[in-house]
């Protein structure tokens, strides 16, 4: 089956609510957190290193994530990003956001409250 590709509009709109998730449920390290959103997504998002990093680092620089290293079985040391209690609100909001959103596209995609039958 062929992968549909996304509007990077779309995707830029998704990526913070998407990392939230992605740590929610425990500590990643980033390519981690890469492999998983594919897996989670049956490989319909793509993200790169280029556009998780910077992403990364604006949630710890704004305090929304902490980070530390760990060493892995192979001896490199690998930078785990874990949610804080401010990340855990933030992923709150962003996904009271996506809500509202999601039932606004589908109202207008189905002709709205109003529509004719």
């Amino acid at each position: 089956m062929r992968r549909m590709k996304f509007d990077k509009g779309l995707i830029a709109g998704s990526s913070i609510l998407l990392v939230l998730s992605l740590l929610e449920k425990g500590d990643m390290y980033g390519y981690q957190m890469i492999e998983e959103l594919a897996r989670r997504s049956n490989d319909a998002f793509q993200m790169k290193e280029g556009t998780l990093y910077p992403i990364l680092h604006g949630l710890e620089k704004e305090k929304y994530l902490s980070a530390y290293e760990r060493q892995a079985p192979t001896g490199r040391q690998r930078k785990y990003y874990r949610l804080t209690r401010r990340g855990k609100k933030l992923l709150d909001e962003k996904r009271a956001e996506w809500a509202a959103f999601h039932r606004g596209v589908d109202s207008v995609l189905s002709g709205g409250a109003n529509a004719m039958a």
